[in-house]
């Protein structure tokens, strides 16, 4: 249902995509003349922007690559979220180390299909840096790294343009073709007078005790589900006061608060104010394969899954 009611928080994501729209203007004057410069001005509108909203013990540095464990890098990074512990000597690297690194992403000034293309096989990439984690349905689904596409705007201002439908199926395109595991999806794409876009995982459906004869009464025969959830202005139930950096800021503290127990309070904070609005997306299924040997059969079973309790950070897969 729509909610009239406000908050100081909407206002602040009012203004702040306001100063974004501003700055887009001011950008797009001089990017035919100079494109280089429009680029790095707009990087650093989203750099500015997350220094303002995460915790200040996060260090956002722009321009760099990360390194795996192996010794192998990423593709340049626009900007990249260091996590507390970094090493202060390390900052101005260039190159970071990826058990340091909470969070990357890539910025365009105006978004185009390529982009997001490009932007799904990167998170792939980069995600792969990272070692895979067992023990927890949590641990082998998401990967420690937070990856996402950030874009002042977007190029389908056509008339009869579709912007909220291009982009759900370049993303959905691109996701069958790039990622292999749940954990490589791509974690966020914000376009800030369009909408935002996240992915979602489900754990288990399950279980489904038919006889297999009977089994596709259950749905897919996957046992998780992932999607990209689009928040937009065009969903039916969307908030008066709905804007993407909204989704970006509240969804991001939530990734981020799964792997940094200082920041879940404000997570929760912010989405019960729900500055991040509704939102709806089509789903991926796959097979119990996708978990290791210990996890999976108290998968299939139904002893690990999500929505037990009702706090998210106490749940027991956790």
């Amino acid at each position: 249902m729509t909610t009239n009611k406000t908050h100081d928080l909407h206002d602040f994501m009012r203004q702040i995509s306001d100063q974004m729209a501003a700055e887009y203007e001011r950008i797009e004057k001089r990017a035919i003349a100079d494109p280089g410069t429009a680029g790095d001005q707009g990087e650093e509108n989203w750099a500015a922007l997350l220094r303002d909203w995460l915790p200040t013990y996060y260090h956002v540095v722009t321009k760099g690559r990360i390194i795996g464990q192996d010794g192998n890098t990423s593709p340049q990074i626009d900007i990249i979220v260091l996590k507390s512990c970094y090493p202060h000597k390390l900052l101005n690297t260039k190159l970071y180390l990826a058990g340091g690194v909470a969070a990357a992403f890539e910025c365009k000034t105006t978004l185009k299909a390529t982009h997001i293309a490009k932007a799904v096989e990167n998170c792939a990439k980069i995600k792969k840096l990272c070692p895979e984690r067992s023990g927890t349905p949590y641990k082998e689904l998401h990967s420690p790294i937070v990856f996402g596409l950030l874009a002042h705007s977007h190029n389908w201002k056509g008339e009869k343009a579709r912007p909220e439908q291009n982009v759900e199926k370049r993303l959905i395109q691109e996701d069958e073709k790039h990622v292999n595991h749940p954990r490589q999806q791509l974690d966020l794409l914000c376009v800030a007078d369009l909408g935002t876009w996240t992915s979602s995982i489900i754990t288990f459906l399950g279980p489904c005790n038919l006889p297999s004869s009977k089994a596709d009464i259950c749905g897919p025969s996957g046992s998780a589900l992932t999607a990209y959830i689009g928040n937009t202005r065009r969903h039916e139930s969307q908030s008066l006061h709905f804007k993407p950096i909204g989704v970006l800021i509240s969804y991001l503290s939530q990734k981020l608060a799964w792997e940094d127990v200082l920041i879940r309070d404000l997570a929760d904070y912010y989405r019960i104010t729900n500055i991040a609005g509704a939102g709806t997306g089509t789903t991926r299924s796959w097979p119990s394969t996708i978990y290791s040997e210990d996890i999976r059969p108290r998968v299939e079973t139904g002893h690990l899954s999500n929505g037990v309790f009702w706090d998210e950070w106490s749940v027991h897969f956790e």
